[in-house]
């Protein structure tokens, strides 16, 4: 790795400001990456990175040695991505393809991958059961499924600290978390929906993680001016993810699970 990010115990694939959002799932995933090659003993596993996008997580993971396919709808974000590969001098590790979850098979095989990241997408499928469905089916038996979306509570919490109390209870008791029509997010998750989806998909869940407990409501100006304070931020974070008393309210929740063999 050579993204010089401060990280808990690593790297993340981000710049420091972005590793707030990032550091997390990427200590998760680097970790489930490395003992899922450990127990299929190869040092390169073919990993699907679903509405991967210009390659936040792909690259890095590529720069682990593995091999990574992208599935993105933007015909843009596809032509960063191979940019981006080709910077880090992983172009041969990266392949970007246009499609979106939906129509996945159109596009990847089914069951050719040991591992697959579906990050930020369920929030904007018309199916979210399907879109998990279709995740693990592109799954190996006993592959890795990484999951991770947008959650009630943290955008409950923002709205009311931020002084929009009737908004925050929209978003409380809307059938799909949003709190309003200029709400950007089209849908929220709780930790019960979510493991419920992979559940019933056919994957036993391993770990659920809040991402973003805090970050989202700290002033920007602190942590970047403060000396140390994006350091003390991001152990905070990594300390209070895998809490379950702090996974309502972050503004993301990670699933991270195994495909039943």
């Amino acid at each position: 790795m050579s993204d010089p990010s401060p990280a808990v115990g690593g790297e993340t694939p981000s710049r420091p400001r972005n590793s707030l959002r990032t550091a997390v799932v990427w200590e998760v995933l680097s970790r489930a990456l490395e003992a899922r090659a450990a127990a299929v003993a190869t040092a390169a596993l073919d990993v699907l990175d679903t509405g991967g996008g210009t390659g936040n997580f792909a690259v890095p993971v590529a720069r682990l040695g593995h091999r990574v396919t992208v599935v993105d709808p933007s015909p843009n974000a596809l032509f960063a991505l191979e940019r981006r590969a080709a910077e880090a001098g992983v172009a041969d590790r990266v392949n970007g393809v246009q499609g979106d979850i939906h129509g996945l098979f159109d596009v990847v095989e089914r069951g050719g991958y040991d591992a697959v990241l579906c990050h930020g997408v369920l929030e904007y499928v018309d199916d979210p059961a399907e879109g998990v469905r279709n995740a693990v089916e592109a799954l190996r038996p006993s592959g890795a499924l990484s999951l991770l979306a947008a959650g009630l509570g943290g955008a409950v919490l923002a709205r009311a600290l931020a002084g929009h109390f009737t908004e925050a209870r929209q978003a409380l008791t809307d059938v799909a978390g949003r709190w309003g029509e200029g709400d950007p997010v089209p849908r929220r998750f709780t930790v019960e929906l979510l493991t419920e989806l992979v559940d019933k998909a056919g994957v036993d869940v391993g770990a659920v993680h809040g991402v973003r407990v805090f970050s989202d409501l700290v002033p920007g100006v602190l942590v970047d001016t403060q000396p140390g304070a994006l350091d003390a931020l991001l152990r905070l974070e990594a300390a209070a993810a895998e809490q379950p008393s702090f996974h309502s309210v972050a503004s993301q929740l990670h699933v991270l699970g195994q495909k039943r063999a």
